[in-house]
């Protein structure tokens, strides 16, 4: 099968109507005890990130039966998904709220995400933006769009290369070896602007729509990035792990470098962890 432009529309509404049932009826008013530790104090999850999965996997099932969900909540439960990610006939991959501890904090700076994988290839990504009620949709071949609260629909592209010096985009280190560390961070110096929103979700679609130029990761959790690799290859954009093989499912390791074409990629990548 392949993921319809109607299909990915599905995908839209399914994701709009999770914030307006679960996810914004919670925002700056979660009780005592919804919010929690799971690895530590930088790894949170609410009472709305898990009840968002549950609505949103639901539904999933229902619209396609027997199809693998692989969310963030439940495979921290159950790691075993991720293993069964490449080789699915149709799988969905899910974070119901990017930016948890942005939205635990009251900012509203968080997103929803939704990518389809069919057999090992992402065809479909949908990230939500909850508080503008707007989306950036992709679907493999056919481009990237944002379609606002009311319908509306714009194309997404990505920025115009510029010398290295001249990029402006994130970069999240929290994951990176000490000894990449001590690499990258002196030269994040050779960019103009480096930022960082705790939540991948805005960044790539600040990315696909030429607000920036670039992100970088390291660990590649398939809900954090296969929405926005999609979305940003779509938008026009080149992306590839950081020893220049491409990013694929169920792949957690091995860093990312989005940027607009090959040979800013290539120059940033040079730039940051040498040539």
């Amino acid at each position: 099968m392949h993921f319809s432009l109607a299909a990915a529309d599905a995908l839209d509404r399914l994701l709009r109507d999770a914030a307006r049932q679960i996810i914004l009826p919670r925002f700056r008013h979660l009780g005592a005890g919804a919010v929690r530790q799971k690895t530590g104090p930088l790894d949170l999850v609410t009472d709305a990130d898990e009840a968002a999965e549950v609505f949103i996997t639901e539904q999933l099932h229902n619209a396609y039966p027997g199809c693998l969900v692989v969310g963030e909540e439940a495979t921290s439960r159950d790691p075993s998904l991720l293993g069964r990610l490449a080789d699915a006939e149709l799988a969905f991959v899910v974070d119901p709220i990017d930016g948890t501890s942005n939205f635990a904090a009251g900012l509203p700076l968080f997103g929803s995400m939704v990518a389809a994988v069919v057999r090992g290839r992402v065809e479909a990504s949908v990230i939500l933006d909850p508080v503008s009620d707007s989306t950036a949709l992709a679907v493999l071949g056919h481009g990237a769009w944002e379609v606002a609260a009311d319908g509306s629909r714009a194309a997404l592209h990505v920025a115009a290369p510029v010398p290295t010096d001249q990029m402006t985009g994130a970069a999240s280190w929290r994951y990176l070896s000490p000894e990449l560390r001590d690499e990258v961070l002196p030269n994040l110096r050779l960019v103009a602007q480096v930022l960082d929103f705790r939540c991948a979700a805005h960044q790539y679609r600040m990315l696909a729509a030429g607000h920036c130029h670039f992100v970088m990761f390291n660990r590649l959790m398939p809900w954090d990035h296969l929405p926005g690799c999609l979305l940003h290859q779509e938008a026009g954009g080149y992306a590839a792990k950081f020893d220049g093989s491409a990013y694929r499912p169920g792949q957690t390791t091995g860093g990312l470098i989005c940027a607009p074409d090959a040979a800013s990629w290539q120059n940033l990548r040079n730039a940051l962890l040498g040539s």
